[in-house]
């Protein structure tokens, strides 16, 4: 393994690790929504109990540093917002009006839209393998999903899918931003912090409507207390999700780390395969190697000269990987975009 290939794998390995924790989350929900508990309730106790347990770790983190956490404030408050909050909010409505699946593939369709940003805003036109590795990403994604089953399509829907869409894209930007940036551990907290607080405003006005019953929830046969999916949820598919989610980015980049984290929905049917005993489809793990080879093709793709070849796509090529790795790594961005 060259030296050059080592912090990729490594990074690949810490977004492969972040996706399974946030996959986690959607057998656990299941449980707790089973019990009588609303989308809503399950994401404001997630955020608020991973809030919670960030507060010391991330005072840690920033050792006294408080003039760094002000001048970061307005990209952790759009963070907290948009990529906590925000989008937990517009994924819901979406599927207040559409089916899950359909909802799903919208907001995953964040990994293109960046690809989009980073063409406009940055000039990186994608080379022609990019292209062919988005295709497959989001065709693997549309049978992974079995979007076509039931699914059930309305305009207001559409327009919350993709509302949730920007607000992964905002997740990726401005988690892999690191000019003057605050540690992993900081930023997810604070952000964590303020989402929390914004889900908390959004259940007063009554946008987010909550209802947590406190009886026992069935998780893999087994009869537990509600708190116990609602644990694993605010410290796997809460804390350990967030810090792992902008580390990777940071080490990836927002274009590779985005695509990686399109596993995510593989990693929530293996769980469901696993706890509870849904079977996984063939056209599901067909799909689930549509998305591998997708990503896979953008990666390769980012050392390919832009499609059509010109001049300055010809020095492109000639540029350095860490150059490469810092433009998707951008300074800043206008009012766009995070997920989860």
């Amino acid at each position: 393994m060259t030296q050059r290939s080592t912090p990729f794998v490594a990074g690949l390995a810490v977004a492969l690790f972040s996706a399974a924790t946030f996959g986690s989350s959607g057998t656990f929900g299941a449980s707790l929504m089973q019990a009588g508990w609303t989308p809503g309730a399950i994401v404001t106790a997630r955020i608020t109990g991973a809030a919670l347990l960030m507060l010391v770790p991330a005072l840690v983190a920033l050792r006294g540093r408080w003039a760094l956490l002000r001048r970061n404030l307005p990209k952790v408050a759009a963070y907290g917002v948009v990529a906590v909050a925000g989008c937990q909010l517009a994924y819901f409505n979406a599927v207040d009006h559409l089916s899950v699946g359909v909802a799903l593939l919208l907001e995953y369709l964040a990994p293109v839209l960046i690809v989009g940003w980073m063409w406009l805003r940055h000039g990186r036109r994608p080379s022609r393998l990019t292209v062919a590795g988005v295709a497959a990403a989001v065709l693997g994604l549309v049978l992974v999903l079995d979007v076509f089953s039931g699914a059930r399509v309305d305009l207001v829907g559409v327009v919350w899918g993709l509302l949730a869409a920007v607000g992964l894209v905002v997740f990726f930007l401005l988690s892999s931003d690191e000019e003057d940036a605050l540690p992993p551990m900081t930023y997810a907290g604070a952000g964590l912090v303020i989402g929390a607080l914004s889900l908390g405003a959004a259940a007063l006005v009554g946008v987010l409507p909550l209802a947590a019953p406190t009886g026992r929830v069935d998780l893999a046969g087994w009869s537990a207390p509600w708190w116990v999916a609602i644990a694993e949820l605010a410290v796997v598919a809460g804390a350990v999700a967030y810090v792992s989610g902008i580390a990777a980015a940071r080490m990836l980049g927002a274009t590779i780390a985005s695509f990686v984290g399109l596993s995510e929905v593989l990693f929530a049917i293996v769980f469901a395969w696993v706890l509870v005993g849904q079977a996984m489809a063939t056209i599901q793990v067909l799909g689930g190697l549509a998305i591998l080879a997708g990503v896979a093709a953008v990666k390769l793709g980012e050392g390919e000269p832009p499609a059509p070849a010109s001049e300055a796509g010809a020095t492109d090529v000639a540029v350095s990987e860490a150059d490469e790795t810092a433009q998707d790594h951008p300074a800043g961005f206008g009012p766009s975009a995070q997920v989860h």
